[in-house]
């Protein structure tokens, strides 16, 4: 069972930025690629930025230019830097490994709750 640990989130002001980390731990595999989702308040889970096994990056036409995932290898860690946040970015961020099809492969953590405010 892999457990997902997210941290780095908290209240920023818009403009500003943030690095979220994330270590999956347990029995892990290499999934086909791992990725960044969020939740903002009565809103469904959305994909924010995904990176492949073989380095292809994706992101959601929101974050683009502004948003950058990477990983660690060494240390088994994915990071989402987060730069030029607005208050439209306030969510919680959670990530997750992926299958080949978009099918998300482990139980969601606690997610670590990002805030753009003034």
């Amino acid at each position: 069972q892999v457990q997902l640990a997210e941290a780095g989130g908290g209240l920023v002001q818009p403009g500003g930025s943030l690095r979220l980390s994330c270590a999956p731990s347990g029995s892990i595999f290499n999934p086909h690629s791992m990725a960044w989702y969020r939740q903002a308040p009565g809103k469904e889970r959305e994909l924010v930025a995904r990176l492949s096994r073989s380095g292809i990056t994706n992101y959601a036409d929101s974050v683009k230019g502004r948003f950058t995932i990477s990983r660690d290898n060494a240390k088994n860690t994915v990071y989402l830097q987060m730069n030029s946040l607005k208050p439209e970015d306030t969510a919680i961020y959670y990530c997750n490994g992926r299958a080949f099809s978009g099918t998300v492969l482990w139980s969601w953590g606690q997610g670590t709750q990002v805030t753009v405010s003034s």
